[in-house]
């Protein structure tokens, strides 16, 4: 990969940043203000993002409750947020699915700040790792001596790890599913 390439993979994560539940405005913000707020703290993730009709067929497929005099709280922001990511993964049944589990188990504000705490951890994992090794120079040179560093090798285990995990979470899914449990 060309450095220039490789300088710029890091730049969503350099100093990507979610807001925390208590950081969310308390006072409702309307569609479109709610679109544009949660947009621009998902922008750096490119192809991460929401418009006021998703946000709209959220709230009519009872993903999200409906806003109050066409106002979104907190809750719904801080849900909105983990939609607009987690949909790039899971479909809006298990989106849905994953809600009512988070209900029975921890309120909004809990479930949601781990939620962050754990993306922007994991995020900065995927994009820094090898490229930190790079940077200290003797990690770098000796899993290059040994053949076990490349740029290509991370891109491929990450897509790995990826759908991996889209497999776990499809059939943790439909074994709840076929348990009726929820």
């Amino acid at each position: 990969m060309n450095e220039h390439i490789q300088s710029k993979m890091a730049d969503p994560t350099r100093d990507f940043h979610l807001p925390r539940y208590q950081e969310i405005p308390d006072v409702g913000l309307y569609l479109e203000q709610t679109a544009k707020y949660i947009d621009s703290y998902l922008s750096p993730l490119e192809d991460i993002s929401i418009t006021g009709s998703m946000i709209s067929n959220y709230v009519k497929k009872k993903i999200i409750n409906n806003p109050v005099k066409k106002q979104y709280g907190r809750d719904q922001i801080a849900s909105l947020i983990f939609i607009a990511i987690a949909k790039s993964v899971l479909s809006l049944d298990n989106i849905h699915m994953m809600f009512e589990i988070q209900r029975q188990t921890y309120d909004n504000a809990t479930a949601y700040n781990y939620f962050c705490s754990e993306f922007e951890l994991i995020l900065h994992h995927v994009f820094e790792s090898d490229q930190a090794d790079a940077k200290t120079g003797a990690a770098h040179n000796a899993k290059k001596e040994h053949g076990t560093f490349s740029n290509e090798k991370t891109m491929l285990r990450n897509m790995i790890i990826t759908v991996a995990h889209k497999i776990y979470l499809d059939r943790y899914f439909s074994l709840l599913r076929d348990e009726d449990t929820i």
